[in-house]
């Protein structure tokens, strides 16, 4: 190849080009989606939904996960921050079982989880490494916020829909949006509750008795310690129309803390009730009745954390009666970030897809339904580390090689010989992308690593060749031609034996399998094709790039000969 330099030339041109087009056209992702034989799902359902029916839609999609035949436990929860909201694990049962991988049997599970109305499912497969992002239903996240909350809870639906049709690129779109709860509202009528003596703040404790598990009480034993706990019976949690059947009493107790009997009047034994004077009707009566009976029992009750009311028949007024219903749609979480109004829109990635692809759906719908500028969207988690990652990369492989210059021009006390040896660089490159996709291994954290290794692995080709060309040279004053002919014929077996050393240590990473083996492969199938593709290139580039540069380093030295201070400095010698 030393009598064809031209060709070789256009080699390396080509090697130059092939790089930046073939890592453009290479998909990307943070890290490689792993198989850690775990699952973790998160169950979404209607925002008005009970506790009661979201238990049922829990243990309803716990039994489908569960007849998976890929599937060897299910465990899941429901309650904490939000009562739409469950999360499951699910076990699978080992690799050489199942015979699919976890995306695979997610995909399996989709179409059945999605059948469930009411409800849905949301699995990915659990990752050993996660960065940031709140948590949601799905693997990565993209927030969305604005100074106008309205139209921020108009246009994330919108954006939702239109991913949806994207199904190449994005999974399992959904938001952490949750506008439509129903809430019963009850609007107090002041006036007529005036009239009964009935104050706001008895209403609203009226209403926490029967629905807001109020502690009432504490049994204590040797052992333990038990809360008593008031609430109506729990058939009377479902529907509105429960609020009909509550009752207030206008024979109110003392607050000062004593208890008082609920009993009515006619069945306290032993207590003298004189009636009214000529005139006073039966209610009046019934009134002061109940007030006695209620200071008999604060003469004979012990301290209470509330006090309780004569409950005759008499004494007690419908809710209907005091106040009016109406259940109106209202927010069940509001979530903000940095001082704004903020949705975040979670999706999971198909197999085979990559963040890149991703976040070219997410730009094509958005344009698609015309996101106005007051919204403001971007990654967060996983996503938006990805975004920042991809930004740097470039500049972490000048560095490394301006690192490899510089200690290669110190080495060699040359500043031309150490772009010989990073010449052998391209056709590294070149292998790696193109392993990549013949592997259809997206570009990730983990096939950056493999590049760098590669840049420390691949210039040892010319490290040796260069190293033994310059000696020759120096030494035994050989022409630059035969010197590095002769350095790559003495070189060729070190040169071989390195290089299938290194390619045969990084086999078992390509090949891997086994429960997690995905997030190594991509460091393996990098080092492995830029170490193949190098090492056919650079045992012909290699020599007519050292010719080339020698040449232009005499020159150099020739033009900077004729400069005038070069010519002072010699005739004063």
């Amino acid at each position: 190849m030393l009598d064809h330099a031209g060709l070789v030339g256009l080699v390396m041109l080509a090697l130059l080009v092939g790089n930046l087009f073939l890592f453009r056209l290479l998909p990307a992702t943070f890290f490689p989606e792993q198989d850690t034989g775990i699952l973790i799902g998160q169950i979404l359902a209607d925002q008005s939904i009970s506790f009661p029916a979201m238990r049922q839609k829990l243990e309803q999609l716990q039994t489908i996960v569960q007849t998976d035949p890929a599937v060897a436990s299910v465990a899941g929860f429901t309650g904490g921050r939000s009562l739409n909201s469950a999360t499951i694990f699910v076990q699978l049962k080992p690799l050489a079982q199942r015979h699919l991988s976890a995306d695979a049997v997610v995909n399996r599970l989709r179409p059945k989880l999605n059948g469930v109305s009411g409800a849905r499912l949301f699995l990915q497969a659990q990752q050993d490494l996660r960065i940031g992002g709140r948590q949601s239903a799905a693997e990565y996240q993209y927030t969305l916020t604005s100074d106008d909350a309205q139209a921020l809870y108009q246009w994330v639906p919108r954006l939702v829909a239109e991913l949806n049709k994207h199904r190449q690129s994005v999974l399992d779109v959904n938001t952490d949006l949750q506008q439509n709860g129903l809430q019963m509202y009850i609007d107090m009528h002041r006036s007529t509750a005036a009239r009964f003596n009935l104050q706001p703040n008895q209403i609203d404790n009226v209403l926490y008795d029967a629905f807001g598990q109020r502690t009432v009480s504490t049994i204590y034993n040797p052992i333990n310690q038990y809360f008593v706990v008031m609430e109506v019976a729990p058939q009377y949690w479902q529907y509105p129309n429960s609020l009909d059947q509550i009752y207030l009493s206008t024979a109110a107790g003392n607050a000062n803390g004593t208890a008082q009997t609920q009993m009515s009047s006619k069945t306290v034994r032993g207590t003298n009730v004189k009636t009214a004077a000529s005139g006073t009707n039966s209610q009046n009566a019934n009134a002061v009745a109940n007030q006695q009976t209620n200071s008999i029992s604060n003469s004979r009750g012990g301290n209470s954390s509330g006090s309780a009311d004569s409950t005759a028949a008499e004494t007690m007024v419908p809710l209907t009666a005091l106040a009016s219903f109406s259940a109106r749609h209202t927010a069940t979480q509001v979530n903000h970030q940095g001082g704004m109004v903020a949705a975040t829109v979670s999706f999971n990635l198909p197999a085979g897809g990559s963040l890149s692809q991703a976040q070219i759906a997410i730009d094509e719908a958005s344009q698609a339904i015309g996101m106005p500028a007051s919204i403001h969207g971007a990654f967060a988690g996983a996503a938006q580390a990805f975004s920042q990652s991809m930004g740097t990369v470039p500049l972490l492989i000048l560095a490394a090689l301006g690192v490899v210059y510089i200690v290669l021009g110190v080495l060699y006390e040359n500043t031309i010989h150490p772009l010989t040896i990073l010449s052998t660089l391209p056709s590294a490159g070149i292998g790696a992308t193109l392993a990549l996709l013949i592997f259809g291994t997206p570009f990730s954290v983990i096939a950056m690593i493999g590049i760098i290794l590669l840049i420390g692995i691949v210039k040892k080709n010319g490290i040796m060749m260069v190293d033994v060309a310059i000696q020759l040279q120096r030494n035994e004053g050989m022409p630059a031609k035969q010197a590095i002919h002769q350095a790559a014929v003495v070189r060729l077996r070190p040169i071989m034996m390195t290089t299938f050393a290194a390619v045969l240590g990084a086999v078992p990473l390509a090949i891997a399998i086994g429960q997690g083996a995905s997030l190594r492969q991509p460091l393996g199938v990098t080092v492995m094709g830029g170490l193949l593709l190098s090492q056919v290139f650079t045992l012909y580039t290699t020599p007519v790039i050292y010719l080339y540069l020698d040449r232009l380093r005499a020159r150099v030295a020739r033009w900077s000969e004729r400069l005038p201070w070069n010519r002072n400095a010699g005739k004063e010698v």
